[in-house]
């Protein structure tokens, strides 16, 4: 998944235990209702986020987590999470870029089709 929008905040990183770092940027989304979401980048992706600042359009690779938790009280909670693993400025080429995959009935330079 992907998110699209320019960047609101960039926090440093907090290390939250011995083995775990996480730094969280703030993104406000580019749709008719522009949404501010929080994108946790962890561990080593936390360096990826060096080098960008407020006002930059960005888009972010995302995954979705979540998780639930019960209270000693015996209630039950869920929690998300939004996790980035890349962040490249809006309209720039990706450092690992991905062919797109061919679509079906699409005929190349050839004349053949890609099945």
């Amino acid at each position: 998944m992907e998110v699209v929008g320019f960047i609101k905040k960039v926090l440093e990183t907090q290390q939250v235990s011995e083995k775990f770092s996480k730094r969280e940027v703030w993104v406000e989304t580019t749709d008719q209702y522009p949404q501010t979401l929080n994108i946790q980048f962890t561990q080593d992706k936390c360096a990826v986020l060096d080098g960008f600042k407020v006002g930059d359009s960005v888009k972010i690779g995302i995954n979705l987590n979540g998780r639930t938790w019960t209270s000693p009280q015996g209630e039950e909670k869920c929690f998300n999470t939004i996790t980035g693993w890349r962040i490249e400025k809006e309209g720039s080429v990706s450092n690992n870029p991905v062919p797109p995959a061919p679509s079906v009935g699409v005929v190349d330079e050839k004349g053949d089709l890609p099945f």
